[in-house]
């Protein structure tokens, strides 16, 4: 799994929102990139087509860090699920996932992966349902707003943003944490995917895609920075 080294942690986090981040020395075969999660039954897992390429062109434009161009499509069974930092799982519809998914996505996230579930409308009943499968003992909590999630390139100091309406409440950034790192993040009622989508297909207002399009950065490259539990 590609990792950012510990010096290039410290400088992310100790750098001025808008100065570059130092480059990452890695080869072309093995670019950091997207993994969209292609879950077994249930939801559009495909959503929001143009959302991650050109998030990965955003994070290639304000960072010196080398990705990939595409995004990739991953099952939670495929065996080089590990070699994916940033795991992203959005839909509009009832996620289901298999017992071997579960147990999958389980080891994965206990031994350093990360997940950030989008709530696309309409997800967030399933998602619920099936987190609680993976991690039975763990409950969605509120993530701090001085977590590096919301500090480690641009500063949210409210939190995660709203981009799109859904039902009306606030934007909520919810995630589960393994011996103090976390390890899934749920942008609840926002829709950060909508914002990262070509402008045409919404029509959302530049700087409420710029908001979408930061936050995007910074779990980008906190997934690229988290290591395991300590």
């Amino acid at each position: 799994m590609t990792r950012l080294p510990a010096g290039i942690i410290g400088a992310c986090l100790a750098t001025a929102p808008l100065l570059p981040l130092p480059a990452q020395e890695v080869s072309e075969s093995n670019l950091p990139t997207i993994a969209r999660v292609h879950y077994e039954g249930g939801g559009d897992w495909y959503a929001n087509p143009s959302s991650l390429p050109n998030l990965l062109s955003e994070i290639s434009r304000r960072s010196t860090i080398r990705v990939a161009d595409r995004p990739v499509e991953v099952r939670l069974t495929d065996p080089d699920l590990p070699d994916y930092p940033y795991l992203y799982l959005t839909g509009h519809g009832n996620v289901s996932l298999s017992d071997r998914e579960v147990e999958a996505l389980r080891r994965h996230l206990r031994a350093g992966g990360f997940l950030h579930a989008d709530d696309n409308y309409g997800l967030d009943s399933s998602f619920r349902r099936e987190i609680a499968r993976v991690f039975p003992d763990e409950v969605l909590t509120d993530v701090p707003l001085d977590h590096p999630v919301y500090t480690i390139r641009y500063a949210f100091p409210d939190g995660l943003p709203k981009i799109h309406e859904h039902d009306g409440l606030p934007a909520q950034g919810l995630g589960i944490f393994l011996e103090g790192r976390l390890t899934v993040f749920y942008s609840y009622q926002s829709d950060l995917g909508d914002g990262w989508e070509d402008a045409t297909v919404h029509r959302d207002p530049p700087e409420v895609r710029e908001q979408a399009i930061r936050m995007g950065v910074n779990l980008f490259l906190y997934a690229l920075s988290a290591g395991p539990p300590r």
